[in-house]
């Protein structure tokens, strides 16, 4: 198993852990061992299904005996009354699983969903829409996978795969220039090839990260002629990315002054889950 899929497992026996703790004394009180059933996935709002590999595997790893059949495959478009898995086994091991497996799967229908429409704003243009790293600690991987799963890209995973130097990097680095010139060091040192990104807030910051070798310049907060301008000035040079408090109304005007990414940190830190719910029934 890999280094991704082995956080995967890690993150789902964590949230098993969290939620059943010594063991699931309701289900455990009130329904035999012997007794069977089957449940149904059910969406109850139109979106973007995400997660069903997810919740399988939640159902998995507390009963390997579950039979869990996915109906309707990750990233499809659903709507009201769309039955996207069904499930049978024990009904204690049903029960058991139940919440923490919609939990995955609602949280990452909504990150799809968003990210979706996100995407289908810039379709007209060359824009990437990305994630950003403000995502639950402990599901950073299973955020940005649904990110991945709804039509848009991943940013960096985390400190450790880009150079991103931010304002306060800048402050204490003392310039644009000497911060960069530092990750290019750090790249021969170590004999890496990180891409190396730098914020920027005006103009005046922009030209001088121009005269750097980022791979990268980051627009944060700029107003829409600014950013025009600064898209101008850059002239392919290096890449542009556009960022700060960017939603859904104004995306659309913003990809269109020539970006070629637009990070978005609303996909994962102001999730509306899509609604769905497991209804069970006994297997006679």
């Amino acid at each position: 198993m890999n280094k991704i899929n082995r956080n995967i497992s890690k993150a789902i026996l964590s949230a098993l852990k969290e939620d059943i703790g010594r063991e699931d004394i309701t289900t455990k009180a009130t329904i035999s061992k012997s007794k069977k059933a089957f449940g149904s996935f059910f969406v109850k709002a139109d979106g973007i299904i995400a997660g069903l590999e997810i919740a399988k595997t939640v159902f998995k790893a507390v009963d390997p005996k579950i039979k869990f059949e996915i109906k309707i495959k990750d990233g499809s478009k659903v709507k009201f009354g769309d039955v996207v898995a069904v499930v049978s086994g024990k009904a204690q091991s049903l029960l058991t699983a139940e919440r923490t497996a919609l939990n995955f799967l609602q949280r990452m229908s909504g990150i799809a969903t968003s990210a979706n429409n996100y995407a289908e704003k810039v379709k007209h243009t060359k824009a990437k829409i990305i994630d950003t790293r403000k995502t639950v600690p402990g599901l950073r991987l299973l955020d940005k996978m649904a990110v991945k799963i709804g039509g848009c890209k991943n940013h960096r995973i985390g400190l450790y795969d880009m150079f991103l130097i931010k304002d306060n990097h800048i402050e204490v680095a003392g310039s644009i220039t000497k911060a960069v010139e530092d990750c290019i060091k750090y790249n021969k040192k170590h004999r890496t090839n990180f891409k190396i990104e730098v914020e920027t807030k005006n103009i005046a910051e922009v030209q001088e990260a121009l005269q750097t070798k980022a791979d990268i310049i980051m627009l944060d907060n700029f107003q829409i002629g600014e950013m025009t301008q600064a898209v101008a000035l850059i002239n392919g040079k290096c890449k542009v990315e556009a960022s700060g408090g960017i939603n859904l109304e104004t995306v659309k005007v913003i990809a269109e002054t020539g970006v070629d990414f637009i990070s978005v940190g609303a996909l994962t830190h102001s999730v509306k889950a899509l609604d769905i719910s497991l209804e069970i029934a006994i297997k006679e």
